[in-house]
């Protein structure tokens, strides 16, 4: 891990904010009003996706992805001014939470204010054509690290946000070259020492793919120098076939207990469920019980906690990153469980714990274990909303469940699932 990186951050929930998505007004201060509600769900940080001018040039949609960068020094006009975001975040400080905002810096837009001042920070094709090595990327042109001016250019820009917000989350960061990171994270010490640092890890099979074609992609193994969490694409993809029916649970079960074999001892791996590039769970299970046995283990896992804005309203249409789709609040509210599953992250599972799972692939039940500084805690899940006996690493007795209340009753090893999410503490 980077070399102070705060293990607690492992303790904490993100909440994940797209400001055109959040309010009727798409707008900073339009989110203040809700700022309360989301701290009573257990958040500890606030992340906004690219709050920058949205470029125009080849936009998607009839408004332009934010990921599409015209200018890294300014903000959205149609979200409101700096000044603006300034006040958004003071308010949220003052709730006890922290800012995270979005860096893009592998591209810009076609018409990015840097292409006009510096054109010769952009990579170029063997026709001496700027682009990107991506071809479904077609709003977006690449940036080329091997100028050093531009790392000037872009951590001078990261060390005027640093003095505003508490954290990047960093996009497609595998393929912006880790000596950038390091020495990005490096200079914005000496204005926010405190700075934590969120990679948007890419897919395994991805980053595979871009070696084999010739592009540079970091190994998650090789960013944890720079970064403090990671994204859990490197199991993501498991855990899909898992949900599609494609493979049976104990593979992704056996992906977790991999990352506990290969990472640093206190490594953080960013848990999450949906986010705005990956489908509404709700859009992929039907099942109630499903969606809430998944949202429990989310907890239960190592490592911080995303939620993407509107998953506590169960919704299951994720907005278009193009167009203007404000999210519904008129799903079924989970708002109590999560707030209730952020305590007991916090106050029964600790930091660096040793991690362990098993899984019953005939029921769709994982058993996962935390043993660490807050004890020994067992976690059963009916991923596929099944009942039955299964076996659990807790000697026989009664328990407390920390969930919904009620005893745990262990006998021969075992306990019966009646198809609801269990956590409890078995050993101090």
């Amino acid at each position: 891990m980077a070399f102070n990186t705060d293990p607690k951050l492992q303790s904490e929930v993100i909440y994940s904010i797209y400001i055109r998505a959040h309010t009727e007004e798409g707008t900073f201060r339009a989110i203040i009003p809700d700022l309360d509600r989301i701290r009573a769900l257990g958040a500890d940080w606030i992340w906004f996706l690219p709050i920058h001018p949205i470029g125009v040039k080849n936009k998607k949609g009839s408004l332009g992805c934010p990921y599409a960068n015209r200018d890294y020094r300014a903000t959205n006009p149609a979200y409101g001014t700096t000044e603006d975001f300034r006040a958004l975040c003071e308010e949220i400080r003052a709730r006890g939470m922290r800012v995270m905002i979005d860096v893009v810096y592998n591209h810009t837009s076609p018409d990015a204010v840097l292409l006009g001042e510096h054109p010769e920070f952009y990579w170029r094709d063997a026709e001496g054509k700027v682009g990107n090595k991506i071809g479904d990327w077609a709003d977006v042109i690449d940036l080329d690290y091997r100028s050093r001016a531009l790392w000037d250019y872009q951590i001078e820009t990261l060390k005027m946000w640093a003095s505003i917000v508490d954290g990047f989350r960093c996009d497609v960061a595998s393929f912006v070259p880790l000596d950038f990171w390091r020495a990005a994270r490096a200079a914005v010490a000496e204005v926010n020492p405190d700075c934590v640092w969120l990679a948007e890890s890419v897919h395994m099979s991805y980053g595979n793919y871009a070696r084999r074609e010739g592009f540079y992609s970091s190994r998650d193994s090789e960013a944890f120098d720079a970064f403090d969490i990671e994204y859990q694409y490197d199991v993501w993809e498991s855990f899909e076939r898992f949900l599609g029916g494609e493979a049976p649970l104990h593979e992704w079960t056996e992906q977790l207990k991999l990352q506990e074999a290969l990472y640093r001892e206190n490594y953080n791996k960013l848990r999450f469920l949906e986010n705005h590039d990956q489908p509404r769970l709700c859009a992929r299970i039907e099942s109630v019980g499903q969606q809430i046995n998944c949202t429990a283990m989310l907890y239960f896992l190592k490592g911080t906690t995303l939620l993407y804005a509107g998953q506590e309203f169960s919704c299951t249409h994720r907005p278009s990153l193009f167009e203007r789709e404000v999210f519904p609040r008129d799903g079924l509210d989970i708002g109590a469980l999560l707030a209730r599953l952020a305590e007991i992250k916090k106050d029964a599972l600790g930091c660096s714990d040793h991690f362990d799972a098993r899984a019953d692939d005939a029921q769709g039940i994982a058993v996962m274990e935390r043993v660490g500084e807050k004890g020994r805690v067992c976690g059963v899940f009916s991923l596929l909303d099944q009942r039955g006996f299964v076996e659990v690493p807790a000697p026989d007795g009664r328990y407390e469940e920390r969930i919904g209340g009620g005893t745990v009753l262990v006998e021969n090893g075992q306990v019966f699932c009646d198809g609801k999410p269990m956590i409890f503490t078995f050993a101090k």
